[in-house]
């Protein structure tokens, strides 16, 4: 169980698209819009955990090209999500910004993101610790991937919102967003390259 939680723990603090666009969220609109997006990307996390517990996740997954269908919305919803991010606040025409990502844009990103099907996948195929009663062994990990998730996601969050609070000037905010912007197209693009 301790081996399980200390899984937990390293992937999920990890840089991903779900850490890294709710420290983005916070950077460029706040807290509150950043704990409605949380509160998305959480609901969205579990949804993909039931999925891949009950095995829709394996079965949507194994069609031919569907990894490679979620990998391009998945940078396609990051790509939109960064440039949200990016220009929040900002006077530039290209985009600007006037609602921040809210609970339904958390809850999209984590159904497209690959790397929330992957640790997931690991989480609950692996670190067998009550062989005897799978249903327990699975609600026991619920319990304590959201137990470790939670505050995780809030500790990225307040890293952003911290960023904010500095009140920087706009330049310096901007080129901030920026970094945080790219930093999550940049998981992306690792994704893409991995090998498969």
């Amino acid at each position: 169980m301790l081996t399980f939680a200390a899984a937990v723990f390293f992937l999920i603090i990890t840089p991903g698209p779900g850490v890294l666009s709710a420290a983005g969220v916070g950077s460029g609109f706040g807290y509150r819009p950043g704990v409605r997006y949380v509160g998305g990307l959480f609901v969205g996390n579990n949804l993909v955990a039931l999925a891949v517990v009950s095995g829709i996740a394996a079965i949507v997954l194994s069609l031919p090209g569907m990894r490679t269908v979620l990998l391009y919305a998945s940078a396609a919803y990051l790509l939109y999500l960064a440039l949200k991010i990016a220009f929040s606040g900002s006077r530039i025409a290209f985009i600007h910004a006037e609602r921040a990502p809210g609970f339904f844009n958390g809850v999209a990103l984590q159904a497209i993101n690959p790397k929330a099907y992957a640790v997931n996948t690991a989480f609950f195929s692996g670190f067998a610790f009550w062989p005897s009663n799978l249903l327990t062994e699975t609600i026991i990990k619920f319990a304590i991937l959201n137990a470790i998730w939670v505050p995780i996601h809030f500790l990225w969050l307040a890293a952003g919102v911290t960023v904010r609070r500095f009140e920087l000037g706009q330049r310096a905010q901007f080129a901030i967003n920026v970094v945080m912007a790219i930093s999550m197209l940049a998981v992306v693009a690792l994704a893409a390259l991995a090998p498969k």
